[in-house]
Parts: C-alpha cells; structure tokens; sequence
C-alpha cells in the first residue's frame, strides 16, 4: 500500500522539506521553555497533504512490512514493520497508530519526540509495537 504516487514523490520530498523547515524556524523563534507541541507551521492543504504522504513513503521504506498500520488521516495510511499480517477478514494488521497530520509531521521532522507527543495524549496507538521511536525522525 503505497502512501504516494511515484510522480508525485519529488513534489512530497519538496512540500516536506519547506514544512520541516518552517517547523524548526518556528521552533527556534519559540525560546527557552517554548511548547514545541504547538509547532504547526501554516501551509495549504495540498502541501500538507503531499508532505504527509512523502514522509509515510519514506517511513514505509525505512521499515517495509505488514505488521503495523500508521495512519495519518485523512492523508495517508502505510503498513509498516516485521510481524503478523492483517486478518484477511477485517484487513487491519493488530497493531495500529493513529496521528494527526501536525503530529506526524513533527516527529517525522525531529521537532518533538514520540515520548512528548505521547505524553501529550497526541498518539493514539494500539498494540504490541505502540512505539516508532526508533524509526523517527526521518530526516
């Protein structure tokens, strides 16, 4: 399950990157003791959405198999990681984690860390392989 079309990876890759860095420069501009959590550059819809699925793309890479659904709605959905495929009735592999299109951007970018976001209540996750800590940042 492909989170991109391959003609429009080059144009993900670049609506990323300038999300990224508008993301740190907001960040940097925050200050000591800034909320990096509220790190949401603003940017229109379909750059958004084209970094958002660049960045699912790469995870999917970084990671390829069928044992865990990321899911950034309404944007974009990758199955990644080793380990049990999804029922062949339901189609959802047992372990799934949800993130809204701000948060996975962040932690895909190095602006938070997945223990901020969780601790935030930001990451909705569900099962055995709840964590992509070791997979983020991508960049």
């Amino acid at each position: 399950m492909s989170a991109i079309r391959e003609a429009d990876i080059e144009e993900g890759r670049r609506d990323f990157l300038a999300w990224r860095d508008a993301a740190k420069e907001a960040a940097n501009n925050l200050g000591p003791g800034g909320d990096r959590l509220s790190v949401a550059p603003q940017t229109d819809r379909r750059s958004k959405a084209m970094a958002v699925r660049y960045s699912l793309h790469m995870l999917e890479i970084k990671a390829p198999g069928p044992g865990v659904e990321v899911r950034v709605a309404p944007w974009g959905a990758v199955k990644i990681l080793d380990g049990p495929a999804s029922d062949p009735h339901n189609l959802t592999p047992p372990d799934v984690i949800e993130l809204d299109p701000d948060v996975w951007l962040r932690l895909a970018a190095g602006i938070t860390s997945w223990n901020e976001e969780t601790a935030a209540g930001h990451i909705s996750a569900v099962g055995e392989r709840d964590d992509l800590h070791e997979l983020l940042p991508l960049v």
